[in-house]
């Protein structure tokens, strides 16, 4: 198999490692390599944060260069339109319809763009759901990773039972049902 290549995209305490974690797992059960890359920018102020997964046959390095993700999961808007041109031409971008302003946003340094979904939806395919809306109402705004990953799992060849067996091995213990919740939310979307 040819190495496919994800990238999660977001800010910092949004859940983009565990998210990687889960997708290395659901790719090692099916038995292919894979690399895992994290890039960290002042997370913990609410900065980027880049993972990279990648997997196949035979995977030679971590990262994930421009122009050649399949699937690009963006847990906030603005994360997604810095980093769409990774994308391939045919690639995916799963987005999380929400606004989360950066430090520049809140100082006055900059302005939030405007139309960011319809923007990308013109030179992208992209997939746009408020996973966050669907965790609060499924009682839990945390689980809104697990949401978005549910609908990642329609755009690979992973079964959905994996998945859920994925997910029970990686979410801390407490969190299993619920987590198995907002998957089946997600894949439903």
């Amino acid at each position: 198999m040819e190495t496919k290549n994800i990238m999660i995209v977001g800010v910092g305490g949004q859940g983009t490692l565990l998210t990687s974690r889960i997708l290395g797992g659901i790719t090692t059960m099916a038995g292919y390599e894979v690399k895992l890359s994290e890039v960290h920018g002042m997370a913990q102020r609410g900065g980027s944060v880049v993972t990279f997964v990648r997997f196949g046959d035979e995977v030679c390095e971590p990262i994930v260069e421009e122009g050649q993700a399949d699937i690009l999961i963006a847990f906030e808007r603005l994360e997604a339109l810095r980093y769409a041109h990774f994308l391939k031409k045919d690639g995916v971008l799963i987005v999380n319809d929400r606004r989360i302003d950066p430090i520049t946003v809140l100082t006055g340094m900059a302005d939030y763009p405007e139309n960011i979904i319809e923007d990308l939806s013109k030179k992208y395919k992209v997939i746009a759901v408020d996973a966050q809306d669907v965790a609060v109402k499924l009682g839990n705004a945390k689980v809104f990773n697990t949401v978005i990953i549910g609908v990642a799992a329609k755009h690979m060849d992973f079964a959905k039972e994996d998945w859920i067996r994925v997910i029970e091995n990686t979410v801390p213990p407490k969190t299993v049902e619920m987590n198995k919740a907002a998957f089946e939310a997600g894949y439903a979307i």
